[in-house]
Order: structure tokens, then sequence, then C-alpha cells
């Protein structure tokens, strides 16, 4: 009987692509991880030995040349490179994943979304942070209407990393589109703007710590949203004291959460989306409800990053909408701008 997966080309190998992508795809029912891009030789090893039916390729331009041998490509290389990847996929004539930031800029992303729609292909964007364990458990308890009208959403994504680890992330050349506003930021406005809607107003302080860098690595986001509720949106390498995870504040109880979500460590470490208890929080760690000055804990919905590829599936099978619809990466680019903006001029920035 004949593979019937869907094809996927893999461009990158770093943490990205053998930890948050790889993982994932080979373990999709539906799915079949068939070429990787890596030039570095211990990257070429390591994909090899995890993955001996992918070919592994020095450059890009192996997949455009057989574009008629894969169905999907996953860009999960450095944030410069995402968007002329993601073009050059495109005019291949193959749907294409991009790991966020989707660019670089709102005007670039817009641009790529145009081009999927004129080419009739599916173009779609990593977030995997909407399926967290502590979001999805927030999600619903907004959506059941437990927390009452939401008034303030307090999301964090802090770190003690006080020395630096060096690389492109922390270079201070801008098409390198390093810093944490650009990469953890990503995660948190997209929660922010998934949970409560677009934005209107966008106030941001914006800060370089540590010696020896030039990029932000200690950054404080503000969003008013459309109906008045607010989001406050922290992201920090040089916190020695870690904040909860989130805080979501309604008109008739509260929602309050720390420590991380299970799976970064989990794929880190090597585990699968099909191994048991995947994603499944230890109830130590549970968030608490809390409803009239009293506190219950509520146990934390498993996360399920698979589900991001699961959607691919559907989509490219059945027609099925984009598991990210890509103008909601480029909604949370024009936030980060706007963001970037205000701590510069020092005020508050209205979207319109």
């Amino acid at each position: 009987m004949s593979d019937t997966s869907l094809r996927v080309g893999l461009v990158g190998y770093g943490t990205a692509g053998s930890a948050f992508h790889a993982p994932l795809i080979s373990t999709t029912p539906g799915l079949r991880l068939s070429a990787i891009v890596t030039a570095d030789p211990g990257r070429r090893r390591a994909a090899a030995e995890a993955h001996p039916g992918a070919v592994l390729l020095d450059t890009a331009d192996g997949l455009w040349a057989s574009a008629d041998d894969l169905d999907v490509v996953v860009v999960a290389s450095p944030n410069r490179t995402h968007a002329p990847l993601a073009r050059a996929a495109l005019d291949a004539g193959l749907p294409v994943v991009v790991d966020k930031p989707l660019t670089a800029t709102a005007a670039e992303g817009d641009d790529l979304v145009r081009l999927a729609a004129a080419r009739g292909l599916l173009l779609s964007v990593y977030q995997n942070r909407r399926w967290d364990g502590d979001f999805l458990t927030a999600r619903r308890l907004v959506d059941e209407g437990t927390l009452g009208r939401v008034l303030r959403f307090e999301s964090r994504f802090e770190r003690w990393r006080p020395v630096p680890k060096g690389g492109w992330r922390e270079s201070a050349d801008p098409a390198d589109v390093g810093g944490l506003l650009y990469d953890l930021g990503s995660h948190l406005v997209d929660q922010a703007l998934q949970l409560l809607g677009p934005a209107t107003e966008v106030y941001a302080e914006v800060h370089t710590r540590r010696a020896g860098i030039q990029v932000d690595d200690d950054v404080f986001v503000a969003l008013r949203h459309a109906g008045d509720a607010r989001s406050h949106l922290w992201m920090s390498a040089v916190a020695a004291s870690l904040g909860p995870r989130l805080r979501v504040l309604g008109d008739r109880g509260a929602y309050t959460k720390h420590g991380m979500d299970v799976q970064e460590d989990a794929l880190r470490a090597g585990r699968l989306p099909t191994d048991p208890g995947w994603g499944e929080d230890d109830p130590a760690r549970y968030g608490v409800l809390t409803v009239d000055g009293k506190d219950e804990p509520v146990p934390t919905e498993p996360g399920a990053y698979q589900r991001f590829y699961s959607g691919l599936v559907a989509a490219l099978r059945d027609g099925a909408p984009p598991p990210v619809d890509p103008a909601g990466s480029v909604a949370t680019l024009t936030v980060l701008e706007a963001a970037r903006r205000s701590a510069e001029e020092r005020q508050v920035v209205t979207l319109t």
C-alpha cells in the first residue's frame, strides 16, 4: 500500500527545526518529513540520525528544484530569512508554514499574504503558544464566562539569563530581527489578540540591560483592546524572580498560573507528542481560580502543540482553514512595530 502522507520539506535544523518542528511533523498522522535543509555538519549528522528517511540538502534551492516531490515547506530558519524563503516556496508552487515572526515588518507579511492568495496556496504561521496548556485553560475559563467580563490580561515570559548566549538573536543588526520584543513578544501579543481581540492603543518600554548586547532584553508592552480590556505583557532575560506566567482578571473572578508550559522542555529532552501523558501539567503547578475571595485549583488543560500540524493536514487535505490565519500574525507584527515606535517616542501609539 503506497504512502499517501503529505511530504514536508523543513528548512533549518537549529533549535526551532530540531525540537519544535521535526518531532511534531514526524509524529503527525498524514505527514512525512521528506527533506531537511541544513548546511551545518553537526546538525546534518543529528538530522540523519533522528530522521533517516529524510533527504538532507545544503540549501533550500534543492527544495525548489524538486518541488514536485513535496507538498508543503516549513521555514524554521533565522528570522531574517523568513520572508525570502516563504516567497520562494510560494513561487515554486508550494504551500508554506513559517515560524514566528512571520516577517520583519507588517508590510512584508501583508505582501506574503497577498502572494499566497494570488497563488491559491496555503500560508500559515507557527504560533505554537496558542496551544500552551495555561493559555488553553485561560481561554476556556473566559469562553465559559467563569471570570465574567475580562478587564485585564497579564502575561509573562521571563527568564534569568544574566550572561548573554550570543548568536543572531542577540545581534545588533536590525536585519536579524533579534531581541525579545520580536521573539517572545510575538507569542505574548498573539495570545493577547486571540484572547481579547484587536488592539487599539499600544504603549511600550523597551530596554537593553545586559552588557555585551545591543538588542532588547527587558520589555513591557501594554495594549488597550477594542471593548476596553487591557493586556500587560512582560518579556525579560533579567528577571531574577519570576512573576506569574499569566493572570486574567475579570469582573466575576480571576485565574492565576505560575510556571511555564511543559511542552518546550519535553521536546528539548527528546520526548514526543505520542508519549503517554504528553502536555500534562503537574497538579502541584495547577493555576488558581479566585471567586469572592476563595481560591480553587483548576486542572491545566493538556498542552497540544501537535494540534497545529494536525490542523495543517486538515487544511491541505480537506480545505479546512489554516491552523493559524496569517492575517492574525500580520496584526501581531503591526502591534510589535507600534511598540517599538512607542518606546522610541515615549508615547502611546493609536492603531486605526
